[in-house]
């Protein structure tokens, strides 16, 4: 299964988190994601203007294991994963002077991490999603009971720690760094918590669990000034290493499970033999002029020399044109790049991409009447002269390879993918104009009003065990970045 989630990162780009969940069913899952970006012809963007490698340029993408998944009450077992995972890999580094065991035990502190991570940021989202003051209650009580008990059973592991002798010092340094890491996310999510408590109706109601968070959040905050670890205070400076820092150890906890990929350009043997063809073709039609000219007017003639002439010009249009032919015929079948999805040496799966422009009569009605569903005037990409950018994704990920050699369970994987605008903004009016009009006495009053720009996303995403969905989004900005991207269901 693929989904989709949208939003603005920051003023001039636009985010996309795409899930690609394997289903155990399949042996090979084949995931496709196809995008069709509708830019305003005023911006200036077009195919002479913005290339491939100038989109390319402006996509960020970062591709990582779905992190798996645990509830707070599963972490809150010290006998069951992951924890007694970590407790045994702390036992594996005593006397163990081999690389490997401290590579597992930094793995497993890693994983612990980032799992709890997911698991208090899905807290945190089932409070926003529940009306109910009830249900309210229960899940602030159980993120307040289990989060504390998560923490002291994490801490409790550091007297196993300090008895490790002469690796004490490098394997504290990790377990430390874990530690505030669990201990930021807490405190950060219990505060989102209460500016959500605090925004409700029936917050009287959740008084007692208010409280609750309140004195989670300093008690963790008393807990880092007796660890000296690092946490927000009135140094304007100080805060800025602070946040620093967490991004650091966010980086640190979840690097296992991002992937990096090698892209190579794809099609590249099947490319040249077209364009070996193209050659020949070309080499043939000369060859076949130079050898029926000869046989007209005999060896060396001013008639043959002008032949020639013309048949070698013709012959390097001829070449260039059939390469043309077999670039665009390569390009419908082929991708640009492409990647090998590993994790450690072994290669789990394939991802490609390919980008082009394409005209309106070579987009689906489907996506077409989508683009026009959320418009104020008919056939408005049409009348606008909206450029059609096509942006095309394949995911292929092996079940079996996934989940070989892996203690947890891993479903899939994530792509946060990052599109930047920065280049639609430089042919875009003042992000202000004047407007005039009639002030309550009659005079005539000029008004400011933003001058904004749509660009309409459409997503068609498609796997083996689902049918094609559509998602539309449209992104709301002027010349000075992003207002909001919205989420249109056409």
């Amino acid at each position: 299964m693929v989904s989709v989630h949208a939003k603005k990162h920051d003023n001039f780009s636009v985010e996309f988190k795409f899930s690609f969940e394997a289903s155990d069913a399949l042996k090979e899952n084949d995931f496709a994601v196809n995008s069709w970006i509708f830019v305003p012809g005023s911006v200036g963007i077009s195919p002479e203007t913005y290339g491939k490698d100038q989109f390319y340029r402006d996509v960020k993408s970062n591709i990582r294991l779905i992190t798996p998944k645990y509830s707070l009450a599963q972490l809150s077992d010290p006998e069951a994963l992951p924890m007694a995972s970590l407790r045994s890999s702390i036992e594996n580094v005593a006397g163990n002077p081999r690389k490997e065991a401290l590579e597992d035990y930094i793995y497993h502190l890693k994983m612990f991490a980032a799992i709890f991570k997911s698991a208090a940021r899905d807290s945190e989202h089932r409070l926003k999603g529940s009306k109910a003051s009830d249900k309210q209650k229960g899940i602030i009580g159980d993120y307040c009971r289990f989060c504390s008990l998560i923490a002291r059973n994490y801490r409790s592991l550091e007297a196993l720690v300090r008895g490790l002798g002469n690796e004490r010092e490098q394997v504290l340094k990790y377990f430390r760094l874990v530690d505030e890491f669990i201990s930021h996310i807490i405190e950060m999510r219990a505060l989102r918590m209460l500016r959500k408590i605090d925004g409700l109706k029936n917050s009287q109601e959740l008084k007692e669990q208010r409280e609750a968070l309140v004195g989670l959040v300093e008690g963790e905050k008393k807990y880092n000034i007796r660890k000296h670890y690092l946490s927000l205070n009135e140094d304007q400076e100080h805060n800025r290493q602070v946040v620093y820092h967490h991004g650091m150890l966010k980086k640190f906890v979840e690097s296992d499970l991002y992937i990096n990929l090698d892209k190579k350009k794809d099609g590249v043997a099947v490319e040249q033999i077209y364009y070996s063809l193209a050659a020949g073709v070309a080499m043939i039609f000369a060859t076949a002029v130079g050898w029926m000219t000869q046989l007209k007017f005999g060896n060396i003639t001013w008639p043959l020399f002008i032949v020639l002439v013309i048949s070698y010009m013709m012959k390097d249009r001829i070449k260039e044109l059939m390469r043309f032919y077999f670039a665009h015929k390569l390009g419908n079948k082929y991708f640009d790049k492409k990647a090998k999805i590993s994790i450690g040496k072994r290669n789990i799966g394939e991802v490609k991409e390919g980008f082009d422009f394409i005209s309106y009569d070579k987009a689906p009605e489907k996506v077409l009447s989508m683009r026009n569903f959320a418009a104020t005037i008919n056939d408005a990409g049409r009348i606008f002269e909206e450029k059609i950018m096509l942006y095309r994704k394949r995911v292929c990920i092996s079940s079996r390879e996934l989940h070989e050699g892996n203690e947890y369970p891993l479903n899939g994987i994530n792509e946060i993918m990052r599109l930047h605008l920065v280049r639609f903004t430089q042919k875009m009016d003042n992000p202000e104009v004047p407007v005039n009009t009639l002030d309550e006495d009659g005079s005539v009053k000029p008004v400011k009003v933003q001058k904004i720009y749509y660009v309409n996303i459409i997503l068609q995403l498609r796997s083996a065990d689902q049918q094609a969905q559509y998602r539309h989004f449209r992104v709301v900005m002027t010349r000075d970045g992003i207002i909001r991207v919205e989420d249109l269901q056409g």
